[in-house]
């Protein structure tokens, strides 16, 4: 990884199954997410899925550009900016900002956005993890 690297973005559509399924894992009922008569009578005019629904996905971008360090010292800063609607799709995606290297880890913070199809942006913020170095063939 070097500074200014691009992580793999991902896409996903979301759906009402899935905002529902959203809502049995995590109990947030909130009906502005799963009641369509309170959707279309509330300020959005239609449900609109959880924030952390689609926050998710910068967990996984994160995962997979760095494996288990991410679930071990990952840390995340977001601003939720808009919200997401069924039949969004929406990508995920990063960029390395920062990296700080000492004798036995990089310490990499990564800008990363979550945009809809339009281009609106969902959720900006900034992911960090350490990642051990590998040892050398001397040790």
């Amino acid at each position: 990884m070097k500074l200014g690297a691009d992580l793999i973005p991902i896409k996903k559509m979301i759906t009402m199954d899935q905002i529902r399924m959203y809502a049995d894992a995590s109990g947030d009922y909130n009906p502005i997410h799963i009641n369509e008569a309170f959707g279309k009578n509330s300020q959005f005019g239609r449900n609109i899925g959880h924030g952390m629904m689609a926050a998710a996905t910068i967990s996984e971008i994160m995962a997979e550009s760095f494996g288990t360090a991410w679930y071990n010292t990952g840390k995340m800063k977001m601003r939720f900016r808009s919200p997401v609607y069924p039949g969004d799709e929406i990508q995920t995606s990063g960029q390395i900002k920062k990296l700080e290297d000492t004798t036995n880890s990089s310490h990499i913070t990564c800008t990363v956005i979550i945009t809809r199809q339009d281009g609106e942006v969902i959720i900006s913020g900034e992911a960090s993890v350490k990642v051990d170095k590998p040892a050398s063939a001397g040790d």
